[in-house]
């Protein structure tokens, strides 16, 4: 009988070890996650130097934004050292540079930030048109189960179906084998963790939670491009890659519902193409805000 599918990888993927630093004031080890790829997955580095910075903040403050690059690739389920710098402490606002290195080479860097928060106005955008219910939509196990195709192996259609620690179901559908709908700029993706996410040593659970937002992010931001484009994962000879991401928090993550990530492509040209994104509640509350830049290279 195969194993349920569980949220489990994303909570081993934000476990930390601290560490000696080497260049700056705290340091912390982390493994990134098996994936059938030849290099690690993006949402690692984010998450982990996220789940990084937060350890290193101890006065309350809650982490707002975050500037990413990333450098080198890095290797599968191999360490990272997170070298945290402590650029500035304030009343109202912290700033921490985190640098992640591995073989002796820095592989990514990004500046976060954090607020104590203060009283001031509220509004948020909400999702534009009428978004199917999850549970209305076939889970990415369901859509792949009879399909195959391109440069899919058992291997990626496993880690597809499961392997991602969210449930991930597309409007108007995946690009996994063939782009499923329109050509269309647009696209959402409804996420939730397969089970309730598990408790992380150093990390509050809303911290948890901000850092699996983090995590997630990455799977799918570049696929309204790729939509535009025509091009899905399993296209032969197709390279992509992630080269610098910001993301902003505005309200606590929350993963025990359902989120709507509701995607766009902005731009594509010269082999890089721009997504935005945008994590919602199920009642519509808009907690977090993406965009990420990545190489897209056809065969």
């Amino acid at each position: 009988m195969t194993a349920a599918p569980t949220s489990a990888i994303v909570t081993a993927a934000l476990t930390l070890k601290p560490a000696a630093p080497e260049h700056f004031d705290l340091a912390f080890t982390a493994t990134t996650q098996p994936c059938p790829w030849p290099k690690a997955y993006g949402g690692d580095l984010v998450a982990q130097a996220a789940a990084a910075a937060m350890r290193s903040v101890t006065d309350g403050k809650s982490l707002h934004s975050m500037h990413s690059y990333f450098l080198r690739p890095a290797d599968i389920g191999a360490e990272v050292r997170y070298e945290v710098e402590v650029v500035r402490d304030g009343r109202g606002y912290s700033t921490r540079q985190v640098r992640g290195y591995q073989n002796g080479k820095a592989l990514y860097v990004c500046l976060a930030n954090f607020a104590a928060g203060e009283p001031g106005g509220s509004f948020h955008a909400e999702p534009a048109g009428e978004i199917p219910a999850p549970e209305t939509l076939p889970s990415s196990a369901e859509y792949l189960a009879e399909r195959t195709g391109g440069t899919m192996t058992d291997e990626s259609k496993a880690y597809w179906r499961g392997g991602r620690g969210f449930d991930m179901r597309h409007v108007p559908g995946p690009v996994y084998l063939t782009v499923d709908g329109e050509r269309s700029p647009h696209q959402a993706v409804w996420v939730k963790p397969f089970d309730a996410l598990r408790a992380v040593e150093g990390l509050t659970d809303a911290q948890r939670d901000l850092a699996a937002l983090a995590y997630v992010c990455d799977y799918t931001i570049l696929e309204p491009v790729l939509r535009v484009l025509g091009l899905a994962w399993a296209d032969p000879g197709l390279v992509t890659a992630s080269l610098d991401h910001v993301m902003w928090f505005h309200r606590p993550a929350e993963t025990a519902d359902w989120l709507l990530y509701a995607q766009e492509a902005v731009a594509a040209d010269a082999g890089r193409g721009l997504g935005t994104g945008r994590f919602f509640t199920r009642e519509g509350r808009h907690l977090a805000t993406v965009v990420q830049e990545g190489m897209i290279r056809p065969a």
